[in-house]
């Protein structure tokens, strides 16, 4: 099918692929009311890889959302351009290792992340963790006996060093110490004086010079809370990403620096700002010369990995394509993208509210397993995929809808998607997985 898009020379190809959408829409409609079995389960398998949909209606709602797309001009991805960092092992997963109080979790962890094929741990370094009481100050005197606020993070590094897993450091998460207003406007909010940052990503980059490579400034700054309780602001975050940027080359000029992850949003403001928007507003300020992989969350929602609407105002798995036609009218086209996180919520089905939607965890395993291999084989401009989230450490959550994005649980059994990513990362036919 994208293949099919990309030779589509102009309008009047486009609309007759859209009317033939819609005959094949309306042909398993009658297949389906004369009872005529032969041939129908690989028609619906067909639509299903268009649309993401399982049902019969929602296919053919959404064949005709399909056509209607295809009307209009599709994103430009240039997908024959040399693109950085990509063709790396595609498999992450994001984890919770520093709320791990017993080092036998962290290192548990790291085994079976490493058992299951993962290559890369998303794990964040939360400044308030690290330089916990004062500028400069990294012992941790919150628990006697007091210790280093280092220790912890040292056993990470060790333990992914141990299991072949390379860290993402998401370095985010102000101290209260770092705003004269304190918490008060917002535990996320970023510090009054953005050199405070500066220093504090300078210090986890001297410390790590060598054995962490990767680094993510921020954690999706175009939504709340992870601005504060003030107006999201490109502008702003741009100027933080470049203290940021430039602090890390400084520190090890070999590190790679990842863009705050963008999450996927059709509000306009003040405190939830559209991605699309926040990113084109980044670019305008300058930003482009301070991000070495742009980064974006890429979770599937309401429909499968193979919904492949193109409708600005309805999220699903097929909006990095967008976000790719952006960075390629910014000029940026040889950097990747990477997807800080990516899943499908299996919520129990009697749980009273669905902000996330709804899958049963076998949909789940399957959804995860697809949306690999759609981005290895369609988006050779994606590098790293990773799933949220491995873990929680304790039952705690229970009672949000997001606590169920998990892999493993708190106890260390795994659900169905564990292993049919386990079975799939070590397929020697994943497409351009390069995982050895």
């Amino acid at each position: 099918m994208s293949d099919l898009l990309a030779r589509l020379p102009n309008r009047r190809n486009t609309a007759i692929l859209a009317a033939l959408l819609i005959l094949v829409a309306l042909s398993l409609v009658a297949s389906r009311a004369l009872r005529l079995r032969s041939g129908q389960a690989s028609v619906s398998h067909l639509l299903l890889n268009w649309t993401g949909e399982e049902d019969l209606l929602p296919q053919v709602r959404g064949v005709f959302q399909l056509a209607s797309s295809l009307t209009r001009p599709q994103p430009d991805t240039r997908p024959y351009v040399p693109v950085s960092h990509t063709g790396v092992c595609p498999f992450g997963v994001n984890v919770f290792l520093e709320q791990e109080v017993e080092p036998e979790k962290r290192e548990l962890s790291l085994q079976m992340i490493s058992e299951a094929g993962f290559k890369w741990i998303r794990q964040e370094f939360p400044w308030e963790d690290i330089e916990i009481h004062g500028q400069g100050d990294f012992e941790d005197r919150r628990h006697e006996p007091y210790r280093s606020a280092w220790a912890k993070y040292d056993n990470i590094v060790e333990l992914a060093e141990k299991y072949d897993v390379s860290i993402i450091a998401r370095l985010s998460n102000p101290p209260a110490w770092s705003r004269a207003a304190g918490d008060e406007i917002g535990a996320y909010a970023p510090p009054d004086d953005y050199t405070d940052f500066g220093d504090f990503v300078s210090a986890v980059v001297s410390r790590y010079k060598g054995r962490i490579k990767y680094y993510q400034i921020w954690n999706e700054p175009n939504i709340y809370p992870e601005w504060g309780e003030q107006p999201v602001d490109p502008e702003a975050y741009t100027e933080l990403l470049k203290i940021g940027y430039t602090r890390a080359k400084e520190a090890d000029p070999d590190c790679v620096i990842i863009s705050g992850a963008l999450a996927s949003t059709i509000e306009l403001g003040p405190r939830n700002l559209n991605d699309f928007i926040f990113l084109q507003r980044m670019y305008d300020a300058g930003a482009g010369d301070y991000f070495d992989i742009l980064a974006m969350q890429g979770y599937g929602l309401w429909s499968g990995p193979y919904d492949r609407r193109m409708r600005p105002r309805v999220i699903n798995f097929s909006r990095p394509l967008y976000t790719r036609d952006i960075m390629v009218k910014n000029g940026d086209e040889t950097k990747p993208i990477w997807i800080s996180e990516m899943n499908w919520n299996a919520v129990p089905a009697d749980f009273p509210a669905k902000p996330y939607g709804y899958v049963t965890e076998e949909q789940q395993a399957r959804y995860v397993v697809e949306a690999y291999k759609r981005a290895q084989a369609e988006w050779p401009w994606v590098g790293v995929v990773n799933f949220w989230f491995f873990k929680r450490p304790s039952e705690a959550e229970k009672n949000q809808a997001w606590y169920y994005f998990r892999m493993v649980k708190p106890d260390f059994t795994p659900l169905p998607v564990y292993d049919a990513v386990k079975e799939y990362a070590h397929q020697s036919s994943a497409p351009g997985a390069n995982c050895k």
